[in-house]
Parts: C-alpha cells; structure tokens; sequence
C-alpha cells in the first residue's frame, strides 16, 4: 500500500531540500520524523510536515503506521522568482528566488 504527500512552491532552493531529503530515503517512517525532528535546517522542518501528512494520508486508507517506510522523497525544482538588486553607476544584479515541489511517498 503507497500514500503520499505533495507540497508545491516552497520557497527553499531544491538544492538544500535535496541535502536533507536524501538522509531519510528508505528509513522507517518513525526514524525518519524523528531525523527531520532534530536536524538544523529550514529543510527538515518543511519535509517532516509533508511526511506527517502522508502519515496521515496512509491512515486514512487503512495502512500499518508502524510499518510504513519512506519510499522516496522527491525535491522538484519549481518556478524561479526573478528580482532586481539596484547597484551602482546605474547598474542592476539579478537575484534568483527558487522555489520546490516536495513529494513524500511511504510504502507499507
């Protein structure tokens, strides 16, 4: 049985999502939340939301909680926000603002 949770444009960059992802692929889903639970990162703490709400999901179709495991944590890159930093003489930098589709899938 396979749930899953899906939480689209975050504003995190997919390249720090992804460090704290790929840390709990193939963990149980109480090892895994509690990871997230203590690691320092923005990261963590939006990944263990979409991971507790595919428990949630997987409840509600009738699966084992305690046997569920995290298949797969996907981090998709999502739309860029294009800014504009003024700089001096005239002159103008441009600041990408990235955003992430994070997808949860558990399996048990």
């Amino acid at each position: 049985m396979e749930s899953r949770a899906t939480l689209k444009f975050t504003r995190i960059s997919p390249r720090k999502a992804r460090l704290v992802a790929r840390n709990v692929n193939g963990l149980p889903v109480e090892d895994a939340l509690n990871i997230l639970r203590f690691t320092p990162k923005k990261a963590a703490e939006i990944i263990y939301k979409v991971m507790y709400s595919a428990v949630a999901n997987a409840q509600q179709i009738g699966a084992d909680v305690d046997a569920l495991q995290v298949k797969q944590v996907v981090v998709n890159d999502g739309p860029v926000w294009k800014r504009i930093k003024p700089r001096s003489m005239g002159r103008a930098n441009r600041i990408l603002k990235r955003t992430s589709h994070i997808t949860v899938i558990l399996e048990g």
